[in-house]
């Protein structure tokens, strides 16, 4: 076995290896970039290394760096995890040559399954179903447009490298496939480094279901049962469970011997998952999609089905054990599902977050496991993927499973960023989720219908109290003119607090809201918007962590920054402007519709030029963030002025562009200019 391995990774997964590290004695080693310095898995490890600057592609993905990194540590293996380098084979070819041990599968079989393209026709070859599709080397758009129209929409574009359903698009009619093409190869290239990319028919109401695999090098093959990833967002697992409830013990025993087929066919070693496709109305018909050559975001719920330490057998083999068993020895007990926690806002369209994590509170309880990178005060970066942990839940049966991992998510609140968990909550709620009526398509569906909280009398009144609970602390030892109690000749005045909630962007979404608050915090009256008076009662303890308010009944973790309040209530979290420092007709509308980030990012494209027409719906900017991209559209129609360049790095809310109406840019033609005045 190995004394020293370098994780070449970070985030949770780093996390996770540096576990298994430790439980079988190895020495670890992180490496980390500028940004992840004071990261969970740089203190975690026996010892960490700077690789450089944010940029991944300066950073993690810098094969040299990292390579230096394990020699001067001494490491004889490298761990890649899963993204970044994981499957890159210069890079396994790299870790060779400097006479370390690469924790992973052969050079060749990373090839030939790296290339979706390659793969699809290597495992034809064996006899393992393939979705039909136009796949070769070197297609043009043209070439793949022309395909697709005879093959018929609707149809999905993929990158022949990478996963993770970056690049992926489902195009249903022509009109949107020269510009899907864009986008799947624009995507592909700054994802993966390779702009090549292919078409398959779309399967409707498709189920994506993936089999774990683990060969040794003496040609031992077995697998670890299926896993059901269907519920997705923008081809993005969401939620993932072991088993699935889709399929029946006889085809879980084909598809599990096409999956062994599948490694057979690179002379695979080492932990794999292959994906495959299966309409839900046709559970019997499967149709391989791809091999990853790595370690999977959900092996956790493998793990817990059947007691498998997925990552101590990787470094078992890659060291040059021998499998301990066989196909017969490998028992499904239980159901396991998880749930991925990202730095995203599922209320404001799915938009990737940032943000440094204020207080933490993780969930433990029988039966759930947490794989986590947060702690208090990490910094959440949009240099990288947004994903910050995963809750997973184990049960007898996967109805009690539900349920676990249901309340452990109410049990989990991450202040400071904004979540998907209330998200995730509700989701797994949802009838068709609680029956297995799943399909990849299902959350589209579901979202427009889900429940989020909304702002409401109760929200200000919490808002209201802090803020009151906020001033009275902090003028509490100063002169009696100071404190905010009301005081005066005749009858007691109220503190009014004008309240309203803000989007990411820091943008107004709601109508002021005024809040009357007499007394002292211990025993206060309340008045929303004039209304009749009620009592309320706010007790602190410890103002900077954890407080809670009797008579609204739970437990809220907040902060207050200049005239603005952020506060998470388990799963949600609210950002509140006191807006009593603004005049009060402070919502006057701008003439010209303004185009502004929603979010910390890259300009990668610009669809319209400086002075150019468009009209109403049409692209102007393209920002991305965390590897996805987000289209800007023009709200009217009018005349584009641009405020940034291409390739420019903007912050959450920056203005990018603005549209001038026509009869506007006619009145003041010099006045609207953006970068060209």
């Amino acid at each position: 076995m190995f004394t020293t391995v370098l994780v070449a990774n970070r985030g949770e997964i780093a996390c996770r290896i540096i576990e298994s590290l430790r439980s079988l004695g190895i020495r670890s080693v992180a490496i980390f970039s500028d940004v992840d310095a004071a990261a969970k898995h740089v203190r975690m490890a026996d010892v960490s290394v700077r690789i450089g600057p944010a940029s991944a592609a300066l950073s993690y993905l810098d094969i040299a760096r990292v390579i230096d990194a394990a020699v001067t540590t001494g490491a004889d293996a490298i761990h890649p995890g899963y993204g970044f380098l994981a499957e890159n084979a210069q890079f396994a070819e790299a870790c060779a040559e400097a006479g370390i041990v690469f924790v992973g599968p052969g050079v060749d079989a990373i090839r030939v399954m790296g290339d979706k393209i390659s793969a699809k026709a290597k495992v034809a070859e064996r006899g393992v179903p393939t979705v039909p599709g136009l796949a070769a080397p070197g297609l043009t758009d043209a070439q793949l447009a022309a395909g697709a129209i005879t093959m018929g929409f609707p149809v999905l574009i993929k990158p022949s490298a990478g996963g993770g359903g970056k690049g992926m698009h489902v195009v249903t009619q022509q009109s949107e496939l020269l510009g899907s093409l864009a986008a799947a190869r624009r995507e592909a290239a700054s994802s993966f480094g390779d702009d090549s990319i292919f078409i398959e028919r779309y399967i409707s109401t498709p189920r994506h279901i993936e089999v774990q695999v683990l060969a040794d090098r003496f040609g031992s093959v077995v697998h670890l049962g299926e896993r059901e990833c269907s519920l997705q967002r923008r081809h993005q697992k969401v939620i993932e469970e072991a088993p699935s409830p889709l399929l029946d013990e006889r085809t879980r025993a084909r598809i599990g011997e096409a999956a062994c087929e599948t490694a057979r066919s690179v002379g695979y070693e080492g932990v794999g998952t292959v994906e495959f496709i299966v309409a839900a109305d046709q559970p019997g018909e499967f149709y391989f999609m791809e091999m990853n050559t790595r370690l999977q975001v959900e092996h956790p719920v493998t793990e817990m089905v059947t007691g498998i330490d997925l990552v101590e057998w990787q470094l078992r083999v890659a060291s040059g054990e021998k499998l301990s068993f066989g196909q017969q020895d490998v028992v499904l007990r239980g159901h396991a599902i998880e749930a991925r926690i990202y730095a995203e806002d599922p209320a404001h369209g799915f938009l990737p977050t940032g943000g440094t994590i204020e207080a933490l509170r993780e969930p433990a309880a029988t039966g759930i496991r947490v794989d986590s990178s947060m702690i208090d005060g990490l910094a959440v970066s949009s240099q990288y993927d947004p994903m910050l942990a995963k809750v997973i839940a184990w049960a007898p049966d996967r109805a009690s499973a539900l349920r676990r991992l249901v309340a452990a998510l109410g049990h989990t609140a991450v202040h400071g960023v904004t979540t998907n968990i209330e998200f995730l909550s509700l989701l797994l709620r949802d009838g068709d989720v609680a029956d297995g009526r799943l399909d990849t398509g299902l959350i589209e569906r579901v979202v427009p219908t889900l429940d989020f909280a909304q702002p409401d009398d109760r929200l200000f009144v919490r808002a209201a109290l802090i803020l009151h609970a906020s001033q009275w602390q902090h003028h509490d030892r100063g002169s009696l003119w100071q404190k905010p109690n009301g005081w005066r000749i005749g009858a007691t005045a109220p503190s009014v607090y004008r309240l309203q909630v803000q989007d990411l962007s820091g943008r107004d979404n709601t109508e002021p809201t005024e809040v009357s608050v007499w007394g002292s915090p211990d025993l206060a009256s309340v008045s929303v918007g004039g209304g009749p008076k009620f009592d309320a009662v706010t007790t602190i303890d410890g103002f900077d962590a954890l407080t809670s308010i009797a008579g609204v009944g739970s437990s809220v973790f907040f902060t207050i920054r200049d005239d603005l309040l952020t506060f998470s209530d388990g799963p949600v979290t609210w950002t509140i402007a006191d807006q009593r420092s603004r005049p009060r007709d402070a919502a006057e509308q701008n003439s010209t519709p303004e185009l502004r980030s929603p979010m910390p990012g890259s300009v990668v494209a610009l669809s319209a030029s400086d002075g150019e027409a468009v009209i109403a719906g049409a692209a102007v900017v393209i920002v991305e963030a965390m590897k996805m991209e987000h289209v800007l559209r023009a709200p009217t129609d009018g005349i584009v002025r641009l405020d940034v360049q291409l390739g420019a790095q903007v912050t959450g809310g920056q203005l990018l562009a603005r549209v001038v109406p026509h009869d506007v840019a006619a009145a003041h033609p010099l006045q609207e200019g953006g970068l060209a005045s």
